[in-house]
C-alpha cells in the first residue's frame, strides 16, 4: 500500500500524518508553529517531520498544505503575511525532493480546505464551489469543475483584502474582531473571550454578544454575496473553527446572503458548512499531489 506524508501548515500549529492511496488517515498529530522563530525554522520542522515517518515507513509523496501565497508549479512561498518571518521565498518542494527522493507538491492551505470539500465534503460534486474559511482573517477558494481556481499569477481569491465600507473584509468580517469587539464593548480583556464563550453567552440572552454575532453575520452576507456576483458558485462552503456554530449560524448567514443578493440568483446558491474542519487541510493537499500525478 502506497503512503504519503501530509502536512497542513497553520500559523498557531503543524498538523501532520500518514495517509494511504486511498485518502484514508492513516496516522496523525500535530505540533506548534511557533511562526514566530520564521520561515527556516517551519522549514526545518517539516524537514523532521518527513525523517521521522522515513524511518519506519516507504513514503511514494510528501504532499504540504500552508498558510501564505504558493507558486504551486515552483513549490514555494511566494508572499506570506508578517505572521511568519522570511516565509517568503520558502522553497518547500525543491528541498524535500532533494533530501528525500520522493516527489513532493504544495498548495495554499484555504485551497487545499476547498479540494477536500469538493472531493469529498460539503461541495462534493458541484460545478462551481466557493470555500470561505473564517479565522483570524478570511481565506477565499473557487474550485471549478474539481479544479482549483488560481488566476493568472497564483493569486486568486485573497478575498479577505477585498475593500469594504472604508476597510477590508477581514477586517470586518474575521472571527478574531468578533471577539475583540466584545472585549472592548465589555471593557474587558481580549483574553477573557474567545468564539466559543460568545456564542454560549449569545444563546443565553447577552445582548451585546448578540450584537456582534449579528454584525459579523452582516459583513459575511455583503461580501459573499459580493463574490457570488462575479463568480455565481452553486455552493458556498464555510470553515474556520467559528463555524462549528451551524445551528446558530446558518439561518442567519442564509438570511444575509439573501438579503444582498437578487432573488434569482439567491435562489440557486447554497449555503453549506465544512465537512472536514481540522482535516481539511491535510486531505487537500493530499488532493493536490494525486491531481498533480494523475497517470
Amino acid at each position: 500500500m502506497k503512503k504519503y506524508v501530509c502536512i497542513d501548515i497553520g500559523g498557531t500549529a503543524i498538523k501532520y500524518g500518514l495517509l494511504n492511496e486511498g485518502g484514508e488517515i492513516i496516522c496523525r498529530n500535530e505540533m506548534r508553529t511557533e511562526a514566530y522563530k520564521g520561515g527556516p525554522s517551519i522549514l526545518a520542522k517539516v524537514v523532521g517531520i518527513v525523517e521521522e515517518f522515513a524511518k519506519s515507513e516507504t513514503i511514494r509523496g510528501i504532499c504540504i498544505s500552508t498558510a501564505g501565497m504558493v507558486d504551486t508549479k515552483k513549490g514555494e512561498i511566494f508572499h506570506s503575511a508578517p505572521l511568519i518571518p522570511q516565509y517568503t521565498g520558502t522553497q518547500f518542494k525543491a528541498t524535500m525532493e532533494r533530501r528525500f527522493g520522493v516527489p513532493c507538491e504544495v498548495e495554499n492551505d484555504v485551497n487545499c480546505a476547498g479540494l477536500a470539500e469538493y472531493m469529498t465534503g460539503a461541495s462534493k460534486g458541484s460545478q462551481v464551489a466557493l470555500m470561505l474559511t473564517i479565522g483570524t482573517g478570511i481565506g477565499g477558494c473557487i474550485v471549478m469543475d474539481g479544479e482549483v481556481f488560481h488566476g493568472f499569477s497564483n493569486s486568486a481569491c485573497e478575498i479577505g483584502y477585498m475593500h469594504m465600507a472604508g476597510s477590508d473584509f477581514q477586517t470586518l468580517g474575521a472571527a478574531s474582531i468578533l471577539t475583540r469587539k466584545v472585549a472592548e464593548w465589555k471593557n474587558e480583556s481580549d483574553q477573557a473571550w474567545n468564539g466559543y464563550r460568545i456564542f454560549e453567552e449569545a444563546k443565553k440572552g447577552d445582548e451585546l454578544c448578540i450584537r456582534a454575532i449579528d454584525e459579523m453575520v452582516d459583513v459575511l452576507g455583503q461580501g459573499i454575496a459580493n463574490i457570488c456576483y462575479v463568480i455565481n458558485p452553486e455552493v458556498v462552503v464555510l470553515g474556520g473553527g467559528i463555524m462549528a456554530q451551524e445551528e446558530y449560524l446558518r439561518s442567519r448567514i442564509e438570511d444575509a446572503v439573501g438579503r444582498n443578493l437578487v432573488p434569482s440568483i439567491a435562489a440557486h446558491t447554497r449555503i453549506a458548512f465544512a465537512k472536514h474542519r481540522n482535516d481539511a487541510g491535510m486531505l487537500g493537499a493530499f488532493y493536490h499531489f494525486m491531481q498533480c500525478h494523475e497517470e
